[in-house]
């Protein structure tokens, strides 16, 4: 599906946010069909309908994917590096994600911001994984100040995502498990909080929903 699309680069990018959405439905179809592995969504009226801030919690590959699926033309926070991989760095090129450098600090996240902005102009969700990589289940990882700043800077309300994902799909792992994966959205949290506040209420909020969802996943695994 990925080379199908390749040709697409040449026009204009809502080709590519096409293929993306019909790529990622592809791959649930197959993990509900192969792998036994079914997806519930919880939430979704706190999903941005255009322009928006989601935190996500992130414990395996699908949720790179499975925003294409839920969102319109959703703008990923992505560390630089992955643009340099040949076919999915072309494709997140052309659809204009959130790239970061992760070695490059006051600079990188004055870039970052920017590129949000230019994101929320173009009535795009974003989507930031707090900790800045996957988490291993019942980890506590720190969340680091790339959220914080888009948060005060941006002046938007963030809608916090918890999920189970790491129990059915564990991060370096590439094969799934049976079963439902649960991804919830949760209330936004308004603008205009101290950024320490924020910070607070942000894990308070994703981390005991991830470990309830976690719990939740866990029992109906073993059962």
């Amino acid at each position: 599906m990925n080379l199908l699309f390749l040709p697409a680069l040449a026009f204009d990018k809502k080709w590519i946010v096409l293929g993306q959405s019909i790529w990622t439905r592809g791959i649930m179809f197959l993990m509900r069909t192969i792998c036994g592995l079914k997806v519930e969504i919880r939430g979704q009226e706190y999903i941005p309908k255009g322009a928006g801030l989601i935190a996500a919690k992130h414990q395996s590959a699908f949720e790179t994917m499975v925003f294409h699926a839920l969102l319109k033309d959703p703008a990923m926070v992505l560390k630089k590096e992955l643009l340099s991989i040949p076919i999915y760095g072309w494709y997140c090129k052309k659809t204009e994600m959130i790239a970061v450098d992760r070695n490059g600090h006051a600079a990188a996240l004055k870039a970052m911001i920017k590129q949000a902005q230019d994101a929320l102009s173009n009535d795009r969700p974003i989507v930031i994984f707090p900790e800045g990589t996957r988490s291993a289940l019942d980890s506590d990882l720190p969340y680091q100040p790339g959220i914080a700043a888009l948060y005060s800077k941006l002046d938007t309300p963030v809608t916090p995502m918890a999920l189970n994902t790491g129990v059915f799909w564990p991060r370096k792992q590439f094969v799934c498990k049976p079963g439902t994966i649960i991804i919830e959205f949760l209330p936004p949290i308004p603008a205009g909080l101290k950024r320490k506040d924020f910070m607070a209420q942000l894990k308070d909020t994703i981390e005991p929903k991830t470990k309830e969802l976690v719990e939740e996943g866990r029992k109906a695994h073993l059962s």
